[in-house]
């Protein structure tokens, strides 16, 4: 299946202003994290979690006032649906003692529908294992790109990789989305699917300098043009599931969902602007000194 009969798009004469754009992108999302730093979920500060249901309407506010009489003012209340709400807090007060309080406070019955305990030190240890996880998952793909196609391609990939990873994180710190263990999943599975979109382009890259003689920005472009149907079906049906879950998913997975759609557009734009023009720099530069000796 072809989106687009014989497309001759000249994506590599404008690759220094989309590499502007994203230089800009990534040294934002690093200053972000420097200056306002990323929201920890549950999983990596440690404390309480509680999913409860009321048997009648009660306003956020009124549990808010009822908590703060308890030293939980500062606890985290989110409405998930009528009469269903999460409430978030590290101080080191027992469910059950909470429940008892609330139920006479505000005349309610209220049931647990999730209760999750995490002590700060395990919160500690998953922070580091998840950095870990995303950087090994980086070098390994380093490793294997650089075997299978050159350095130059390996290198690229990887930056490409980082560039997704990077925005997605960014965009989660400027609003002050949580980063949990779903989204850390989420931003693995990104690193996967960047990777497969630039082994694919690097793939036909290299096929396309077997076959033909020229300029590699003419043959890279050729081969950008050739797999951009494929680039644009596979990104769009993922894309599809993805608002689907965003929306139908529930708010647990919403997260999930949201740094997947960041991470796929993301990492669909990196794959042909970024990858191919990264090596094209390399190789322009290479001529270049070939020139002067």
């Amino acid at each position: 299946m072809e989106l687009f009969k014989t497309p001759n798009i000249d994506f590599l004469s404008k690759r220094r202003i989309f590499l502007a754009i994203s230089g800009f992108l990534i040294l934002a999302s690093i200053l972000l994290l420097f200056i306002k730093g990323p929201t920890y979920g549950i999983d990596f500060l440690g404390g309480t979690l509680l999913h409860i249901h009321t048997d009648r309407d009660v306003r956020t506010i009124d549990l808010r006032n009822a908590l703060s009489e308890i030293n939980l003012a500062k606890a985290e209340i989110q409405e998930i649906t009528l009469r269903e709400y999460i409430i978030k807090y590290f101080e080191n007060i027992k469910a059950d003692s909470l429940l008892k309080f609330l139920n006479k406070k505000l005349n309610l019955n209220i049931e647990i529908e999730r209760s999750e305990k995490v002590g700060p030190r395990i919160g500690f240890e998953l922070r580091l294992r998840a950095i870990y996880s995303v950087l090994v998952g980086m070098v390994l793909m380093l490793i294997y790109i650089a075997f299978r196609f050159n350095l130059p391609f390996g290198i690229s990939s990887i930056i490409a990789l980082f560039h997704d990873v990077m925005i997605t994180l960014g965009f989660f710190v400027l609003f002050s989305r949580e980063i949990t263990v779903p989204v850390i999943a989420a931003f693995l599975t990104i690193v996967g699917y960047s990777i497969n979109d630039s082994i694919v382009i690097s793939d036909r890259i290299r096929e396309n300098l077997k076959k033909r003689q020229g300029k590699f920005i003419d043959i890279a472009n050729r081969s950008l043009n050739e797999t951009l149907s494929r680039t644009i079906i596979t990104g769009g049906t993922t894309l599809i599931v993805l608002i689907v879950l965003l929306f139908l998913g529930g708010p647990l997975l919403f997260d999930f969902a949201l740094a997947l759609l960041i991470g796929i557009i993301v990492g669909t734009y990196s794959s042909i602007f970024i990858v191919a023009a990264l090596v094209a720099e390399y190789e322009e530069m290479k001529m270049k000194r070939l020139r002067k000796r």
